[in-house]
């Protein structure tokens, strides 16, 4: 077979989203109806049409296309269809609250959702350092429009320039430091760069210069300490559908060129990277869950609790290898992105209880608009308290188990004092996110309207909660997903 077809049949979830968005831009034209329903069930069918794909094309080997730009690996896939679930549900929570927005229910709020998942797949199966850019900025420049959508508000506006901003900061740390690694090694192509540092054929003082700009980039992207000024603003500002996106999905893009670049490529500077790592680690727990105390605003809140738990993910990625003994690397890899998946899990639950008090010209967004939610539906007040709990990680919800494999891989690696650390930290953590459940249970609701929802976003809010539920009393299963593809995959 022709290996242009080989190489469009690897790629051919990325080709899929890719053409139908650019077609569902065009049809968006012509539709009459104002709730554009028949966009947004092109975009959902789009995404369903990529998880099959991605399933038919998964062979369990790693396979590359396009001379080496592309990879097709058990990891990329799996991350691959929990991000395709994810910016699913994300889209059936935001509709009616974007349905009640006229400056949100356009056809581009789901163009642009696609576009983004699409530099998310780019991402998550780059094997080029230029692909991984490219998909950086596809992202990113769907997520800057998505965020300053609503013309109309100053906080929406505010936080898109911001984002913008800072955005183009961060992409220029990582390209710079991208440049620094190519003229090291005199390759972009991640197994080559790993290949150069086997064969000592690189500038080691050059090298380790553009590994500090890399780490920076992606420290970035994760949001954790010292380059997270943009999360909190960023997540108040927006509108919450577009919050939703923003603290769900790309966290799995994120952790696939995090494990891309500097596992696959830059593993013989571990003990270099490690140390950057544990450094944004260490001050991520401190200040994410320190910060997050004082604050009124729920979605500033969740802002720098994901600070937080991204200082959890890499604390997974800084203990895999010790000492050149890479014996825990793979229990390590697989506690991370068990915790990533997680998390994106919680996420977009949490943004989904906040849509679901929502309403036109009201954003609940505030902690005191949940207080007494128990008196107003028992049952949402019940899912929103399995949330917290498991973003707290109190047994046995999945989020406990999510904290305890990283734990657990800390506590192998030797560094008991890292564990008591971040144990101490989740404590702290655990304050304000069990504040939340003391006001909807104690305290009396302020505003007794009733609460008035898509009967398919409460069935999937149910879903969502009592998944997190269901897969903390069983999580072996996601467990064992993430050790498979990441066995079968680095």
């Amino acid at each position: 077979m022709n290996p242009y077809v080989l190489d469009l049949i690897t790629a051919s979830p990325e080709v899929l989203v890719l053409a139908m968005g650019c077609l569902i831009l065009i049809l968006d034209l012509f539709v009459k109806d104002p709730s554009h329903t028949s966009t947004f069930v092109l975009t959902q069918l789009t995404l369903v049409g990529a998880a099959i794909l991605t399933l038919f094309t998964s062979t369990g080997e790693v396979v590359y296309a396009f001379n080496g730009l592309y990879v097709d690996d058990l990891m990329g896939d799996l991350l691959k269809l929990v991000l395709y679930l994810t910016v699913m549900v994300t889209m059936f929570y935001a509709r009616p609250y974007v349905l009640q927005r006229p400056d949100l229910r356009r056809g581009e709020f789901y163009v642009l959702m696609l576009f983004a998942t699409l530099g998310m797949m780019v991402m998550i199966s780059a094997n080029h350092l230029l692909t991984i850019y490219l998909g950086i900025e596809l992202l990113s420049l769907s997520v800057y429009a998505l965020v300053a959508m609503n013309r109309d508000s100053v906080a929406s506006t505010e936080a898109a320039m911001k984002y913008f901003v800072l955005g183009a900061l961060a992409s220029g740390l990582l390209l710079y430091g991208m440049s620094m690694v190519y003229g090291a090694t005199g390759t972009l192509s991640i197994p080559e760069i790993s290949d150069a540092l086997v064969a000592n054929a690189s500038n080691p003082t050059v090298l380790i210069f553009g590994l500090v700009f890399i780490v920076s980039g992606l420290a970035f992207k994760l949001g954790v300490v010292p380059f997270h000024m943009w999360v909190p603003d960023v997540y108040q500002g927006a509108p919450t559908a577009i919050t939703m996106l923003i603290g769900g999905a790309p966290k799995l893009a994120a952790f696939a060129i995090t494990m891309r670049l500097l596992v696959s490529g830059l593993l013989l500077l571990a003990p270099d990277w490690q140390g950057m790592l544990l450094i944004l680690a260490v001050l991520s727990l401190a200040i994410g869950n320190l910060a997050a105390i004082p604050q009124t605003n729920i979605k500033r809140m969740l802002a720098y609790s994901t600070i937080s738990h991204m200082g959890f993910v890499l604390l997974g990625i800084v203990v895999g290898v010790v000492g050149g003994d890479a014996r825990f690397a793979l229990n390590a890899y697989s506690s991370s992105m068990f915790y990533v998946v997680s998390y994106v899990m919680m996420s977009v639950a949490a943004f989904g209880v906040i849509i679901l008090l929502s309403r036109a010209g009201f954003e609940a967004d505030r902690l005191d608009d949940f207080k007494g939610l128990n008196k107003r539906s028992p049952w949402f007040a019940a899912v929103m308290m399995m949330i917290m709990f498991s973003m707290a990680g109190v047994p046995f919800f999945i989020g406990f188990f999510a904290k305890f494999s990283i734990l657990q891989a800390v506590v192998a690696s030797g560094q008991i004092g890292l564990a008591i650390y971040a144990v101490l930290m989740s404590l702290i953590g655990a304050f304000y996110y069990l504040r939340i459940v003391k006001l909807m249970y104690f305290d009396e609701p302020i505003d007794e309207t009733p609460i008035t929802a898509p009967m398919d976003m409460r069935v999937l809010l149910s879903v969502n909660g009592v998944a997190i539920a269901l897969f903390g009393l069983f999580p072996q299963t996601i467990m064992s997903l993430c050790a498979f593809s990441l066995l079968r995959s680095l």
